[in-house]
């Protein structure tokens, strides 16, 4: 087609000219205006073509999409509609929304005819429907895995070994079943749809723990101890932290201009949930209450630029921020860091460290007692008695793990009443499992930056071999190394030995007994590329960005912990090359178990975003630590970590005040296939995650945006997949109504009800009049219910059946539930 008004259009004409058209037309056509993403806009000028009699078509990639906007026209009053009938006639002042792929609209003014297409009004980068925020804790469960053998806790059933899914046909409906095999060699066959019920147990190790019994009290009397335990603990954690949540904290103003050009000054894109993180940020310090906040993000993801922004908001009305590090080489970074994006304004940054010398330190902490320096970025150093602020508001600290008892006690000492900001990658278990059950509020960072790739991570037994040949594969390409051993007493024979492999390259080794003068100048020389191998200890772990870096070999990496692992591997792969790690172990060596399971689980996961995983593994590995007391670890032990967390999360509630859905579950099992197929999805990992995320459908809103990824990301969903998510919709609704099982068999669809539900029994009679002659009532105390015999009526189709229920559902909350 002709994008240029007045283009001749000749279709029948060749270069040899055997053809000769019997006329030519000329079809003026203009293109359409870009709406910018403004729905207000595209109604305005719809209503534009409706006053000239134009006949319009608006054409979408999706069909959910195009449906909903249908909708959403209609109700700006709109004659719109929605078919994926193309052939039949659109007439004057008629909106059709219809499925298709089209670029760019186009209008032909003479026929009063104008296409519109999806990219016009939101742009091709829009049309991904922002995801909804999601909790912290909602997050970190969704990355457990499940694989066959791993054991499973299933809230109703009790502990089993998942024995992975099966399809299975029961009278001519078609679903899918997980298979869970319990004590005396039964198997428990769960519909996909209760995926939700299901969680993964945890790290077992040599022991084996106890299989539940089906058909017994023995897994409700385990819960029931479990759940007076929690309460005691959840009464004891609400009080830790009630007075902080209750004390008023100072109260920050809304953005100022300045804060606004300092944000826009930094020089990437923020992700999604860099975002998130920020409002969460803000809002916090905009509030009355003392902000307690983790910041939870993978190596890269931007955590300092969130913290950088807090500090800046706190300095516009006169506060002091103490940005605490872990080592000496982070707070010259950062210090580095702050410096640069602050130099335009009146500012004043200083570093507390070994990297200053005394008389320097000793003139910062005299401006911090005075206010004369607005930020103070440092090691240790900061927690010193000598240090005193003039008006402390914000306290910054980079992997709080990595401080000893002693400084956290001090930190402690320090929180009282100033807003706190901690960061981490992988947070350790205690400080992970209280953001899991809502103590402590937490932002996650779970999106890569642009052009970043996963490190590619090689676990082997020592071989000077590989490592020259790392070495020099790095070196070709422009690129320098590290090499870490974390012994201060044979380094300097290590880089020897370095040397003679590589005798071309320049090697140097850092350590953090060093002297300070020296250190810095060793690190600084690194950073110049006047180094090509630094041969370091573990001082180079948290924070050091030099993106030209992207091998890292690790000497004796079964000494370390998973979490070290993780952020020395994180210390390569910070630019769009791809990076390479390489964990050595002594030759012949017999690895411990625990050794074992962390190399294991540092190879297997390298995709970006992989720090919640290694977070939860240790978790698996260490357990929880001492939360309250050793005594919750058999009470974890007995139902499982995320069963655990749940229930306590659910006591925290409960002691807070907060309204809870209930301490009930509900099932929904109609004669309809819903079921993923194999042709839609053909990788049983994802299946499992798109059930478990489906079961947690809650909403209208959760619903769209869940089918709108599963169109993203595998293409319009068959009859049965939207069955699925109806499904998903239905319980929710049931849920909310005290109704624990809707099951059809026969011709009859029995609603249980929840015997102590909040339900007044005087109404029933004027539901069963409503849906007479069609409804009956059982009365028993111990599972009332309500039957639907829908085979009387005529009126009533099978595929009607999802929205006939769900009618009837939110009839029984109206007229039933007690509010």
């Amino acid at each position: 087609c002709a994008n240029q008004p007045g283009v001749l259009l000749s279709m029948m004409e060749t270069k040899k000219g055997s053809f000769k058209p019997k006329a030519k037309f000329y079809i003026h056509m203009t293109s359409v205006t870009s709406y910018s993403n403004s729905f207000e806009l595209l109604c305005k000028e719809l209503r534009n073509y409706r006053n000239h009699k134009y006949r319009m078509v608006i054409v979408s990639a999706s069909r959910t999409r195009a449906a909903r906007l249908a909708d959403d026209l209609m109700d700006e009053g709109l004659n719109a509609y929605f078919s994926e009938n193309t052939d039949q006639p659109v007439y004057p002042g008629e909106v059709l929304v219809t499925v298709g792929s089209l670029r760019r609209g186009f209008d032909y003014p003479d026929a009063r005819f104008v296409y519109i297409s999806e990219n016009d009004i939101f742009g091709q980068n829009h049309l991904k429907k922002k995801r909804k925020k999601k909790k912290a804790e909602d997050h970190i469960r969704s990355l457990q895995e499940l694989s066959p053998g791993d054991y499973v806790v299933h809230e109703n059933y009790g502990l089993g070994i998942y024995q992975g899914m099966e399809k299975m046909e029961v009278d001519h409906v078609v679903k899918d079943y997980i298979k869970i095999a319990y004590a005396k060699k039964a198997n428990l066959y769960i519909l996909a749809t209760q995926m939700d019920m299901i969680s993964k147990y945890g790290n077992v190790g040599d022991r084996k723990p106890k299989l539940s019994t089906l058909g017994t009290l023995e897994w409700s009397k385990t819960k029931s101890r479990v759940k007076t335990a929690v309460t005691a603990v959840a009464k004891d954690l609400v009080e830790l932290y009630a007075l902080r949540q209750q004390d008023n904290g100072y109260v920050y103003g809304p953005d100022t201009v300045w804060q606004q050009e300092f944000e826009e000054s930094f020089p990437y894109d923020e992700t999604d949930s860099q975002l998130e993180a920020i409002a969460d940020v803000k809002a916090d310090m905009m509030s009355r209450k003392i902000m307690d906040r983790l910041i939870c993000g993978d190596v890269g993801y931007g955590k300092t630029e969130i913290a950088i922004r807090a500090a800046f908001k706190a300095v516009q009305e006169g506060k002091q921020v103490v940005y605490l590090v872990p080592t000496t080489i982070l707070a010259q970074q950062h210090y580095t860091n702050f410096v640069n994006r602050m130099k335009e304004y009146p500012i004043n940054v200083e570093m507390l460290s070994r990297f200053r010398t005394t008389a320097q330190n000793k003139e910062t902490v005299k401006k911090l007692k005075k206010g004369e320096v607005d930020i103070v970025i440092g090691t240790h150093r900061v927690l010193s008695k000598d240090v005193t602020f003039k008006d402390l508001g914000l306290l910054i600290i980079d992997e709080e793990q990595r401080f000893g008892v002693t400084h956290k006690e001090k930190i402690k000492q320090m929180k009282k009443n100033i807003d706190v900001l901690s960061l981490s990658a992988t947070p350790i278990p205690r400080t992970l499992h209280m953001s899991l059950v809502g103590i402590r509020d937490m932002s996650v960072l779970d999106e890569a930056p642009l052009e970043r790739t996963p490190i590619q991570t090689f676990v082997f037994e020592q071989n000077d071999e590989m490592v020259r040949e790392a070495i020099e594969r790095e070196l070709a390409r422009g690129g320098q190394v590290y090499y870490v051993i974390n012994r201060v007493r044979t380094i300097a024979d290590v880089a020897a030995r370095i040397q003679s492999l590589v005798p071309d390259c320049e090697v140097a080794y850092a350590h953090g007994q060093m002297p300070e003068t020296k250190l810095e100048e060793i690190m600084k020389s690194f950073m110049n590329k006047e180094i090509d191998v630094l041969v370091a200890t573990t001082i180079i772990e948290i924070g050091l960005d030099i993106s030209n870096v992207n091998t890292i070999i690790i000497h004796d990496a079964d000494q370390l912990g998973l979490s070290q692992l993780y952020q020395l591997r994180g210390r390569v792969g910070r630019s769009n090359r791809r990076a390479y790690a390489f964990l050595m172990y002594k030759k012949d060596k017999v690895l411990k178990e625990v050794a074992e399971k962390r190399l294991a689980a540092i190879r297997e996961f390298t995709d970006l975003g992989s720090g919640f995983k290694i977070a939860m593994r240790d978790l698996e590995i260490r357990g929880a630590g001492n939360l309250l007391g050793e005594a919750q670890h058999g009470h974890m032990d007995a139902v499982g970590y995320d069963l655990y967390c749940k229930m306590l999360s659910d006591a925290v509630n409960l002691e807070k005040g907060i309204e809870t859905e209930g301490d009930f579950s509900t099932s929904v099992d109609l004669d309809l296939d819903a079921f993923i197929p194999e042709s839609y999805i053909p990788d049983e990992v994802q299946k499992l995650d798109i059930y478990k995320r489906v079961a947690g459908v809650w909403t209208e809103e959760e619903k769209s945006d869940m089918m709108d990824e599963l169109i993203d990301r595998f293409g319009e969903p068959p009859k049965s997949v939207n069955n699925l998510l109806d499904i998903a919709l239905l319980k929710a609704a049931a849920h909310k109504a005290y109704i624990t099982e809707i099951k059809q068999k026969g011709g009859v669809v029995t609603i249980s009800l929840l015997p102590d539900g909040k339900i007044n029994p005087a109404k029933i009679p004027e539901m069963i009049a409503e849906f007479a002659p069609y409804l009956e009532f059982r009365p028993n105390k111990e599972a009332p219910a309500f039957l639907i015999h829908y085979t009387k009526n005529s009126k009533f189709p099978k595929k009607e059946m999802i929205s006939y229920l769900v009618n009837f559902v939110c009839t029984m909350r109206q007229k039933l539930v007690e509010t």
